[in-house]
């Protein structure tokens, strides 16, 4: 103990590079935690080819309609073609999925009960692949659109179990068949965001049609948040086909140069008003420090932006990175500090001893072998004196 006190700068450095090891791994898990936020990894899988995931969020009194997005993605596709790719024979180049949100009242027979709806196109469940207890997702190419995927806690009330794959039961008193059964994601973020409603998704074409569905949009009853109280009155003004439009929209670009589907996105993406969130890059570095430096805004919420629950999980995994990467460089500063401080500490003895010892001996060495090496040449040129010189 006494030896460690005596090197206490050593020791205090060495715990504090351990704590700094720690915040940097807590970093590195934190930022690959969310399986929603990896989509562009998983689509690439064994390719060569890079890829980029982008969420857009849109305020609910926006609308974006599945013409704007079909017509978006041929521009997209045209973005593409435009940097080299061969669009007609190249697949896998685009993947997008889209969503909205609401409330409903779910019933089967005596069981009754409110749940949170969450309306979805095109290939939703390759950006979020929620764990199956039981069943199948809901395809893209169903024949019948008729099909829900809910989570277990509403399988339990409707039914008391959770292999219920083919049953039915009423959605605000529309006929509705089961797909499967999920559990949500297990993580801090998910579970926080993902709140203690109950939730269920159904296909966005059966969605439009569904005329009876509750259109609420209180803060407390949408599956994410309206970060805005106007919400409110937004609800009260509103028709429901204004507010039957799509909020969330995510897209996996092929990405030629780093950036590209960002600037693609934000240059052809049908509205204005809306939050363009570049996912593949958000938990680098460079993206935390900007992050931290512009804490303070971020926490002032403006607007009527809706956030899914999935993206206030991701916004909250990203401020926990950030602030891990802050506490990994305040750590690490003094053991750097401390390194570089010996390394010049150890720089100076060196030179001093090669100085004051190394050089005067290899120079006296020097002098000794240039001495014999000009020996032996003069004796090489004077054969004759050195054997008179031999002789006596």
């Amino acid at each position: 103990m006494k030896k460690l006190l005596r090197h206490w700068p050593l020791t205090l450095a060495a715990l504090l590079a351990l704590l700094c090891a720690f915040c940097l791994w807590r970093v590195w898990t934190v930022s690959n935690l969310l399986p929603s936020q990896q989509a562009a990894k998983r689509w690439k899988g064994g390719s060569e080819r890079d890829f980029a995931q982008i969420t857009c969020l849109m305020p609910p009194v926006m609308q974006l309609t599945l013409d704007d997005v079909y017509k978006f993605r041929g521009e997209m596709y045209q973005k593409l073609k435009g940097a080299g790719y061969d669009i007609e024979s190249e697949k896998g180049l685009y993947l997008d999925a889209w969503s909205t949100a609401s409330t409903a009242t779910v019933s089967s027979g005596r069981r009754i009960g409110d749940v949170q709806l969450v309306a979805v196109g095109g290939n939703f469940f390759d950006f979020h692949p929620l764990r199956l207890l039981s069943g199948s997702y809901i395809q893209p190419d169903d024949v019948m659109d008729d099909r829900v995927l809910l989570d277990k806690e509403t399988a339990w009330l409707l039914f008391g179990a959770f292999d219920v794959a083919g049953m039915s039961f009423s959605l605000d008193g529309t006929p509705v068949v089961v797909a499967g059964v999920y559990e949500h994601e297990k993580d801090a973020f998910s579970k926080l965001a993902y709140g203690e409603d109950m939730r269920i998704y159904m296909s966005y074409s059966a969605y439009e049609r569904i005329d009876s569905l509750s259109m609420n949009l209180n803060d407390g009853t949408l599956v994410g948040a309206v970060t805005n109280t106007v919400a409110n009155a937004v609800a009260n003004t509103l028709e429901k086909d204004v507010l039957r439009t799509i909020i969330c929209y995510e897209a996996v670009i092929a990405e030629p140069v780093k950036g590209f589907a960002y600037g693609a996105v934000t240059e052809k993406f049908p509205l204005k008003t809306v939050s363009i969130t570049e996912n593949t890059y958000r938990f680098e570095t460079d993206r935390l420090f900007k992050l931290l430096k512009g804490i303070t805004e971020r926490s002032m919420r403006r607007g009527t932006y809706y956030f899914p629950y999935w993206e206030n999980a991701a916004r909250a995994a990203e401020d926990r990175a950030a602030l891990w990467l802050l506490l990994g460089v305040v750590t690490g500063v003094f053991p750097i500090a401390l390194l570089f401080y010996e390394l010049i500490r150890y720089a100076e003895k060196g030179k001093k001893k090669l100085e004051d010892e190394i050089l005067p001996n290899t120079g006296k060495k020097s002098r000794e072998l240039v001495r014999a090496w000009s020996r032996r040449r003069w004796e090489r040129k004077h054969p004759d004196e050195v054997q008179a010189d031999e002789y006596q």
